[in-house]
């Protein structure tokens, strides 16, 4: 169950730190010569404290500053209430007092904001794109998605699996542009395929028909077509349950790596379609490639979001490189070792969204 962020609690064993310097110019001020003031060094107390707690605390450490200054100008000028200076520094301290106190409430405001901002877009990732179970049929996955964006849990780039009577078919893919629309255009996609992909008979009909479903989301009713402003880049896959290959539909998309005994190999298409959404420009033949997928091996699935990943010197993130010798049998470990190595190697932040999914097959055989 997702939870809110609870709010950060005042540090008070910081708070100590203006408090003292409160006290600490109030005494020194207070026995230094007639002609040294330190008074205005009393500003510095408030001015510190939004970096330790909310309005309130600063509030409150500079109604002391102000109350210090007070004594101040009472003590050093007894004959006199308070003279001109002091009545200053105390105005000039309230305002401060006051100016600080305002920012306080609105960057509370603005990280509450926030909070509930991280909050919706989570929740419209669990709905949109819920992380893959773990075990589907004879198949053991793992799923991961890398957000560039520090306050956003999602984008364009997508994945689903779908049941079979003989399989399961998964789908990778990446949807052209940015924002709310390529989140609303991954999810018409999705759709489609979670009500198709059990439907259609053959590979390529199940990609025909995701090519449409892209193509009529397009397109304003009574319009002739509309094309080419968005389209998806796409893996497809029909994993068997008992022993045969993986049948695999290519859109423009980079290629799985299928890793066994530590080699990875990647898996060509020969014949690559266009990107889905462009198939009434082109009109293609989506052509079924396969590959072998035996018990012990990993099977690797991404969005470009990887492999164009860059480090400081302008490298792209070199997969096969990097993954060579990587034993982990276990999806979910080997995604946390490739999360933790592709942020390593861009020093931690992402300059696009990277969708990662990781399949092994546990028994030839089983249905």
């Amino acid at each position: 169950m997702l939870q809110r962020r609870a709010r950060p609690r005042p540090r008070w064993a910081l708070v100590a730190i203006p408090v003292a310097w409160i006290v600490a110019v109030t005494v020194i001020d207070i026995l230094a010569p007639p002609h040294i003031h330190l008074g205005p060094l009393l500003v510095a107390a408030p001015a510190f404290t939004p970096l330790l707690g909310g309005p309130g605390t600063v509030g409150l450490v500079a109604a002391l500053a102000v109350v210090a200054q007070t004594v101040i100008g009472v003590v050093r000028d007894p004959d006199e209430l308070l003279s001109a200076n002091h009545e200053a520094q105390i105005i000039a301290l309230v305002l401060v007092g006051l100016s600080l106190v305002v920012f306080c409430v609105l960057r509370e405001r603005r990280a509450k904001e926030l909070s509930q901002v991280r909050y919706v877009s989570e929740t419209a990732q669990r709905v949109v794109l819920p992380p893959l179970p773990e075990r589907i049929g004879p198949l053991r996955t793992a799923s991961l998605y890398l957000a560039a964006e520090a306050e956003a849990q999602i984008g364009g780039d997508l994945y689903a699996a779908a049941r079979t009577t003989s399989g399961t078919r998964l789908i990778v893919g990446d949807v052209r542009g940015k924002g709310m629309t390529a989140v609303n255009d991954a999810a018409l996609l999705l759709g489609a395929f979670r009500v198709a992909a059990h439907r259609e008979a053959d590979l390529s009909e199940l990609v025909a028909y995701l090519d449409r479903s892209v193509c009529w989301d397009l397109m304003e009713p009574g319009e002739a077509g509309s094309f080419g402003e968005t389209f998806v880049t796409a893996t497809v896959l029909d994993i068997p349950d008992r022993d045969g290959p993986v049948r695999m539909v290519s859109c423009g998309h980079p290629p799985p790596v299928v890793l066994r005994d530590g080699q990875p190999t990647t898996m060509q298409a020969a014949r690559p379609a266009p990107p889905l959404g462009l198939g009434e420009l082109v009109h293609p033949r989506y052509h079924v490639d396969s590959f072998p997928f035996e018990p012990g091996s990993l099977l690797l699935l991404y969005t470009d979001g990887v492999t164009e990943a860059r480090d400081v010197a302008g490298v792209f993130y070199p997969l096969a490189d990097r993954v060579l010798g990587w034993n982990e049998r276990d999806p979910a470990a080997f995604l946390d070792r490739f999360r933790r190595d592709l942020l390593d190697h861009v020093g931690g932040r992402l300059d696009d969204d990277a969708a990662m999914i990781a399949v092994t097959r546990t028994s030839a055989s089983s249905a």
